[in-house]
C-alpha cells in the first residue's frame, strides 16, 4: 500500500480507524476549525502530493455539516496535488432524493453527486444506495458495494428450515431475492405506498408468510415507519417470528427502542456503515462490521484490481 494517504472527516472516525487497521496503514490527521462567522476550514495534515488519497466520510446527521466538511477536504486534496482522490462514503444520505415526484422539487441525489465531482472527487466508493439509478447521477467512476454477504453470514448460523426473507416493498425485491438465494430460503415482498416521510401504507404481503420465521431485509431504517407497518402486516398473517435486518441502521428518535419493545421481534441486525452511539444500543441489536469489505475494495482500487469480482 505504498503512496496511499487515508484521511477521515468527523462523521465516522471509528469506521475509518477500523478500515486503516485492516489495510495496515495509518489514519492521517485532519484539522477542522470553525471561524467566528460559522464557516469551516479544513487542513489535511499529511503530504498528499502525487499520492492516492482516500477520504472516509459518510453523510450522516448532521448531514449538511458533514457534506461541507467533505467538500472542503476534497478541495484541500486537489490543492495539495493529490494524484487521485477517492471518496469513501459508506452512507449516501441524499440517495433518497432520486426523482422528481412532485412539481418544482429538487433532486438532491444528483446535485450532491455533481458537487462532489466539482470539488475534486476522482472516484466514489459507496455502500447500498437507496435506489439503483443514483449510481448514474455521478460523472466519476462509482464502486457500489453491498452488505448482503455480511448479513447472510450472520443469519447462516440460524435454523433457516422454516425461514422466509421479506422485502418491505417491491423496489427492494431484487436485493432481497439475492439475499434469499444466499440463505437458500424463499422470498416475499410488501406492497407499499408512501404518502410522506413518516407515513407509509403496506396493503398486503405477497408470498407465503403464515407460520414462517421472517427475516425482514431493508436498505436502511431511520424512523422505522416502513418496518413497523410491515411488522403489523406480518402479525396479521400469523408469522411465527420476526428478525429485522438492514445495512444502514440510522434509528432516529426512539425507533431502536420501539423495535426492542416488539415482543415478536427476536433480533435487530445492521452494519456499522453509520455511527450508532453505544448508549442507544439495545439487547436485541447486533452490529456487523463492513470495514473488511471497504478496506478490501480500497486496496483493489489502489492496486488497479477488479472490485466487482468481490461479489462473484
Amino acid at each position: 500500500m505504498r503512496d496511499i494517504a487515508v484521511f477521515s472527516g468527523s462523521a465516522h472516525p471509528a469506521l475509518a480507524e477500523e478500515i486503516c487497521a485492516q489495510l495496515e496503514v495509518p489514519l492521517l490527521p485532519v484539522r477542522v476549525d470553525r471561524f467566528a462567522n460559522d464557516c469551516l476550514e479544513v487542513q489535511l495534515q499529511a503530504n498528499c502530493r502525487e499520492r492516492d488519497v482516500f477520504l472516509i466520510q459518510p453523510l450522516v446527521p448532521p448531514v449538511q455539516e458533514h457534506l461541507v466538511e467533505l467538500l472542503l477536504m476534497l478541495d484541500a486534496a486537489r490543492g495539495a496535488s493529490a494524484a487521485r482522490t477517492t471518496v469513501v462514503m459508506s452512507h449516501y444520505a441524499y440517495a433518497r432524493s432520486d426523482k422528481k415526484d412532485e412539481p418544482r422539487i429538487s433532486i438532491g441525489g444528483r446535485l450532491v453527486a455533481d458537487l462532489l465531482s466539482a470539488a475534486g472527487a476522482s472516484r466514489v466508493l459507496t455502500l447500498t444506495l437507496h435506489s439503483p439509478q443514483v449510481h448514474g447521477f455521478f460523472s466519476v467512476p462509482v464502486d457500489h458495494l453491498h452488505a448482503l454477504r455480511e448479513l447472510a453470514g450472520h443469519f447462516a448460523g440460524h435454523d433457516l428450515g422454516n425461514a422466509v426473507v421479506v422485502s418491505p416493498d417491491l423496489g427492494n425485491a431484487k436485493p432481497a431475492s439475492a439475499f434469499a438465494r444466499m440463505l437458500g430460503v424463499p422470498v416475499a415482498a410488501g406492497a407499499k405506498q408512501r404518502f410522506s416521510d413518516d407515513r407509509v401504507v403496506i396493503s398486503t404481503v405477497i408470498g407465503d408468510i403464515e407460520g414462517r420465521d421472517v427475516i425482514v431485509l431493508d436498505d436502511e431504517i431511520a424512523r422505522g415507519s416502513t418496518v413497523f407497518e410491515l411488522i403489523d402486516k406480518l402479525r396479521e398473517r400469523d408469522a411465527a417470528s420476526i428478525r429485522v435486518a438492514c445495512t444502514h441502521g440510522l434509528f432516529t428518535g426512539d425507533a431502536l427502542q420501539r423495535l426492542q419493545d416488539q415482543p415478536d421481534v427476536l433480533e435487530i441486525v445492521c452494519t456499522n456503515s453509520v455511527p450508532l452511539p453505544k448508549d442507544k444500543w439495545v439487547p436485541k441489536l447486533r452490529v456487523l462490521s463492513i470495514a473488511p469489505a471497504m478496506a478490501e475494495a480500497m486496496r483493489r482500487i489502489h492496486n488497479g484490481e477488479s472490485v466487482s469480482s468481490l461479489f462473484h
